[in-house]
C-alpha cells in the first residue's frame, strides 16, 4: 500500500475488519516492523484525536513519530503553482515535499478544504502535490474531500456494535454555527456505501454530497423519516457541496435547529447507538441527553482511531 485516500485503497473490507480487530487485541505485536522506521505527521490544521491517534499507533508499530504544524513549527508554505511569492509564505511545497519524505518513511497529511474553489479542494491540489513530489507512502489525516482513517475507525465501531447483520445507518446533516468541510461525510458515505449495511444519507435541500462519494446511498430530505428503525445514527454538519450550484459551494445554506439530534429523534430508531467523529457542538448538534446516553459511541469511536491508522501503517510497513 503506497497511500490511503479512498475505501478501494484498503482492499477486502472483511479482511481490513479481521486485521483490525487483530490489531486491537494485539497492539504490540508488529513492533518489529518500524523498527528503526519514522513516519512524519505534517498539519497544515489543527488536530486532536487524528494526532494523538496516529501518534499511539505509530509507537505501536516501533516506529518514530515526528509532527510537524505547518506554520508553527515551519515556514509558511505556499500550495500553489505559478504564483509570485512575495507575501507571507517563505517556502513553496516543491521544495518542502522532498526535504520532507528524505527525513522518513511513511507521510500522514491534514490538509483542510478552502470552502472557496471547489475544484482547487475536490482535486485534492495540496494532497496530490505529496505524491508527485514526495517518494515515500502517503496517507490522508483529513484533506480537502475525504478523512479515511476516521470513515475505517467508523466501520470498525459499528462491526463492534451492531446488533444485526445488516444494520440500518443514517447519516443526519445538523446545524453548525461555521462552515465546514465535506471530508468527514465524504468518507463515511464512502465507506458505508462499500460496507454490508442500508446507508440513508439525511440532509436538506441543497447539502446533497458529490455522485462519487453519496453512491448508492439513499437519500432522504425528511430527517424523522430517515431516521425510523435506525440502528446506527452519525451526525454530521457539512457546508453546501455545490453539486446542484456550484456558486453556493462552502456556504451555510440552513441552520436549522429542528435538524439536531436530540430524544425525540432517536426515540423513533430501533433504540440505535449515536456516533460523532469529534469535536462536536453539543446542543446544536446533538443534544446532551443524546451524547451522554449509553447508546453514545463517541468514546469507542475516537479509541478506534488508533486501530484504523494503526492497521493502515502496519500495511505500508509490510509493502516497504
Amino acid at each position: 500500500m503506497d497511500k490511503f485516500f479512498h475505501v478501494e485503497d484498503i482492499g477486502d473490507l472483511s479482511k481490513a475488519l479481521a486485521e483490525a480487530k487483530q490489531v486491537k487485541e494485539t497492539p504490540f505485536a508488529w513492533k518489529h516492523l518500524g523498527e528503526n522506521k519514522t513516519i512524519m505527521l505534517v498539519f497544515f490544521n489543527s488536530s486532536l484525536r487524528t494526532r494523538l491517534s496516529s501518534q499511539k499507533a505509530a509507537l505501536n508499530l516501533g516506529m518514530n513519530p515526528v509532527v510537524l504544524n505547518i506554520g508553527q513549527d515551519s515556514w509558511k508554505l505556499e500550495t500553489e503553482m505559478g504564483v509570485i511569492m512575495d507575501g507571507d509564505k517563505s517556502e513553496h511545497l516543491r521544495e518542502a515535499i522532498p526535504v520532507m519524505t528524505s527525513y522518513c518513511d511513511l507521510i500522514g497529511i491534514r490538509s483542510f478544504a478552502g470552502l472557496t474553489d471547489r475544484e482547487y479542494d475536490y482535486n485534492e491540489t495540496v494532497l496530490n502535490q505529496f505524491i508527485e513530489f514526495g517518494c515515500k507512502p502517503v496517507i490522508s489525516l483529513e484533506s480537502a474531500t475525504v478523512h479515511p482513517c476516521q470513515a475505517f475507525a467508523d466501520l470498525i465501531t459499528i462491526e463492534e456494535y451492531k446488533k444485526t447483520k445488516r444494520p440500518k445507518v443514517v447519516m443526519t446533516w445538523a446545524p453548525h454555527p461555521k462552515a465546514l468541510p465535506q471530508a468527514v461525510p465524504n468518507s463515511f458515505a464512502e465507506w458505508m456505501n462499500a460496507a454490508d449495511v442500508d446507508f440513508v444519507i439525511a440532509q436538506p435541500e441543497g447539502y446533497e454530497l458529490d455522485p462519487r462519494f453519496a453512491g448508492n446511498a439513499r437519500i432522504e430530505y425528511d430527517q424523522m423519516k430517515a431516521l425510523e428503525g435506525a440502528d446506527f445514527v452519525y451526525a454530521k454538519n457539512w457546508s453546501c457541496p455545490g453539486v446542484t450550484n456550484p456558486a453556493d459551494y462552502g456556504k451555510i445554506l440552513s441552520k436549522d435547529m429542528g435538524w439536531t439530534v436530540d430524544a425525540a429523534h432517536m426515540a423513533v430508531t430501533n433504540n440505535a447507538y449515536f456516533m460523532h467523529c469529534l469535536p462536536v457542538r453539543r446542543n446544536m448538534i446533538v443534544s446532551d441527553e443524546v451524547i451522554d446516553a449509553p447508546t453514545s459511541l463517541v468514546i469507542p469511536e475516537a479509541a478506534n482511531r488508533v486501530v484504523s491508522a494503526q492497521v493502515v501503517m502496519k500495511r505500508m510497513l509490510e509493502s516497504l
